[in-house]
């Protein structure tokens, strides 16, 4: 069997206004996301009346969350290729839509990875950004296409440009064109 993990997570309403749901308008949607021995996390709902915009919302997080974890795998592949990463932005976005019935759902995520490095070859760090998204836990656990843009620069270069403007597709499939660069 293959090893398991378990994540535990605790949220907590903090947004009873004191009395509580009675109406759509008389609650907040704040609320606490503990992990046990870690700092909390401060969340809210990212489109409903009482939401606090300085809160993440789930939305948000789950956005985070692919970033984080495709970087993770991309830092742990350069290290053992020999690709030497100094600096590592994303800049990811995810799409969601809204449904008549007011429920919703990610119709898709684009990250854009912008890595410098100052060892290795250009074309071996791109190629790992497709091997972290072949691994990444939360991308493989999505039911909706998450596509990765890297920007890739050398130091001593020009900025390499988004190395073709090849996407790298969950799935496989044929590259998208290029995506904007966000600097």
């Amino acid at each position: 069997m293959a090893p398991e993990h378990r994540y535990v997570t605790t949220v907590l309403w903090t947004g009873n206004e004191g009395v509580g749901t009675k109406d759509y308008h008389a609650y907040r949607r704040d609320h606490v996301i503990r992990v046990e021995g870690k700092p909390d996390i401060l969340g809210t709902s990212g489109l409903a009346p009482g939401s606090d915009p300085t809160h993440y919302n789930p939305d948000e997080l789950l956005v985070a969350s692919l970033s984080s974890c495709h970087m993770l795998w991309y830092l742990h592949l350069a290290s053992e290729a020999g690709v030497v990463v100094v600096a590592y932005e994303d800049r990811a976005e995810g799409t969601m839509v809204i449904e008549r019935n007011g429920g919703g759902r990610f119709t898709s995520a684009v990250l854009h990875p912008h890595v410098r490095i100052v060892a290795g070859e250009v074309e071996r760090a791109r190629a790992l950004h497709e091997e972290a998204h072949r691994r990444c836990f939360v991308a493989n656990s999505v039911n909706f296409p998450v596509e990765v843009a890297p920007v890739i620069e050398a130091t001593g270069e020009a900025m390499a440009h988004a190395l073709g403007g090849a996407l790298v597709r969950a799935g496989g499939g044929a590259p998208a064109p290029p995506a904007p660069s966000h600097k």
